[in-house]
């Protein structure tokens, strides 16, 4: 069936093909569900989404679950999981192709999972990839704007995820286990845009933010107090008087780990528990992770690709203790957000000493045009080419060249993907890449 919907879509002229398109992604979404039996309906299934912090929420509530005793499967920009095996996601994307994304479901009921948290894009709502899942709890993890060439304009961009809270009212309601599953709402509730995701229809909604957990049908709240960040190794933090310590640097997995703990305790799950699940994870691949192999200057990876995350990732990384910061950074091409590219420039060019500017995933574009538009936003910092701005194509050899120019007590940031398995180029080609295993390579070198 899945062969034969992408024939359809072949043979049909382009034209005529965008005038049928919701009507194809419909149907895409229906047969991959069925064919595989809706397994959703036997799985308690978690949706995250929002502009960052869905992978390392994914994992972070993944692992509390894990830990608290119930099997779990997930899938993510970073990585899949079913039941205890765990691998790492190479297929470029967030929501995968909806027959896959129905067979990672079916493979975790037949594996006797309970939960399923699925990273949910806004793309992906578009392209109907989230219909025919019936998600029990939703998970909104903040708003700006992002993906706005693609949407046309940031509303649209907002009420695409609104789709997805539109969705979860008309999911129908599961009995698991004897025990009939609620529909939730779990809100980032220091964002300006909650409301408008509250406002959605829900058996219960959930809010968190700096002052604590509110659940809002029965007025119960969870105080926090006394947030500490521990100079780029964690914060600490006070929940009813519960002390948690989070291994994941950055204000922002703060409000990552506060959305793991307002599921755990929507499942009833205790606060000592959620305590001791989070406590044992010490980093999400590719996100804010350390290389070491020995070096004497400190090496970051991470997923930031957009202005705003790369900003938040500055003010994390400078409680790291260093002299100079490196920034080895790109853009992606493929039509995604042309705007943010000499901003991106600008940023990296403000934050830090040295500046390399080299390929991402330029798909069609040309890598040489993207790589000159965010030199032009770090010249326009003050970056001076050839001193302390660099532009360099291959992305082994940026690298390599940032080893060359760090000293001790440096600080190399390497940034837009993280643990990501390719560079896409022309032509629908994938090379296949992993920052972290180059940089190992090079520093063992």
């Amino acid at each position: 069936m899945e062969r034969l919907l992408f024939f359809i879509k072949k043979i049909i002229p382009q034209r005529l093909f965008k005038s049928i398109q919701p009507a194809y992604h419909f149907l895409l979404a229906f047969f991959s569900a069925a064919f595989y039996g809706f397994p959703s309906n036997k799985l308690i299934v978690i949706g995250v989404t929002g502009t960052s912090g869905k992978t390392t929420s994914v994992y972070l509530i993944s692992k509390m679950l894990e830990s608290a005793g119930y099997k779990v499967g997930f899938t993510s920009t970073a990585m899949f999981k079913i039941g205890s095996e765990e691998w790492l996601n190479d297929k470029k994307m967030t929501m995968v192709g909806r027959f896959f994304t129905q067979k990672m479901l079916k493979k975790m009921v037949q594996a006797d999972c309970r939960y399923a948290v699925i990273e949910t894009t806004s793309q992906g709502i578009e392209q109907f990839r989230h219909r025919f899942i019936n998600y029990d709890a939703l998970i909104f993890t903040n708003l700006y704007p992002e993906h706005i060439e693609a949407h046309g304009g940031f509303i649209n961009y907002k009420n695409a995820k609104g789709k997805l809270f539109s969705h979860l009212s008309r999911c129908r309601h599961k009995i698991i286990r004897g025990k009939k599953i609620s529909k939730t709402i779990i809100v980032n509730n220091d964002d300006e845009h909650a409301a408008y995701f509250l406002n959605f229809p829900a058996d219960k909604k959930i809010t968190f933010s700096v002052s604590g957990i509110e659940f809002k049908n029965s007025k119960k709240i969870f105080p926090l107090d006394s947030f500490i960040e521990e100079d780029g190794k964690g914060s600490s933090f006070i929940l009813e008087k519960i002390s948690f310590f989070l291994s994941l640097p950055g204000k922002f997995n703060f409000y990552n780990a506060l959305s793991a703990i307002s599921v755990g305790l929507n499942e009833e799950i205790s606060l000592s528990a959620i305590k001791d699940g989070l406590n044992k994870i010490t980093g999400v691949p590719g996100r804010f992770e350390k290389i070491d192999e020995g070096q004497n200057f400190t090496v970051i990876i991470d997923y930031a690709f957009e202005p705003n995350a790369v900003s938040k990732l500055y003010e994390a990384a400078k409680k790291i203790p260093h002299k100079k910061i490196i920034h080895i950074l790109g853009s992606t091409g493929g039509g995604r957000d042309i705007s943010r590219r000499p901003i991106l420039g600008e940023i990296a060019g403000k934050n830090s000493d040295i500046v390399i500017i080299t390929n991402e995933d330029p798909y069609d574009d040309d890598p040489e045009e993207i790589i000159n538009a965010v030199a032009l936003g770090a010249e326009n910092s003050g970056k001076k080419l050839q001193e302390n701005l660099f532009k360099i194509l291959d992305r082994r050899e940026a690298i390599k060249k940032a080893f060359s120019l760090a000293a001790e007590g440096d600080l190399v940031l390497i940034t837009g993907k993280g643990s990501e398995q390719a560079i896409c180029v022309a032509g629908g080609k994938k090379i296949p890449w992993d920052d972290r295993l180059v940089a190992r390579e090079e520093l063992k070198k």
